[in-house]
């Protein structure tokens, strides 16, 4: 892959080893990050976010049953799930934008963990709220 401002840079040129000839492309997937030719962490962020739900979708079971305790629950987001997601992250250089979306995921996954909450004056059940997600969540968040 050619890296320029110049957008002819490389254009025509291929790189030949051994009898071999490498392409030059705008885009190939190494060690799970994609790199281009321009930064994109929207793009990343998106994929690592659609590869996190599919990993969540594998241990829905398991997450979603009352056998696990809530900490066992929580280890695995955070040795299943997490790694998956912020594998590189340290590179990534993040807009306010792709926190919230970070930070919208690791909700709704602690969401999912700890399940809904039973209103004490209404009797009905309600999502958890985020400071009550950041009190139970003792952990570092997302960002």
């Amino acid at each position: 892959m050619v890296m320029s401002r110049d957008r002819k840079a490389g254009r025509s040129h291929n790189v030949k080893t051994d009898n071999s000839f490498f392409e030059r492309v705008e885009e190939f997937k190494y060690l799970g990050t994609t790199f281009t030719h321009q930064i994109y962490i929207q793009e990343e962020i998106k994929s690592r976010l659609k590869s996190g739900n599919a990993r969540y979708l594998s241990v829905k079971n398991l997450l979603s049953s009352d056998l696990p305790s809530k900490n066992l629950k929580i280890k695995m987001y955070r040795n299943i799930i997490l790694p998956l997601i912020l594998y590189g992250c340290e590179t990534w250089s993040l807009t306010p934008r792709e926190e919230c979306k970070l930070s919208v995921f690791e909700n709704r996954m602690l969401r999912r963990i700890f399940g809904p909450k039973r209103d004490e004056e209404t009797r009905e059940w309600r999502k958890l709220h985020n400071e009550e997600l950041d009190h139970l969540y003792s952990s570092l968040n997302i960002i």
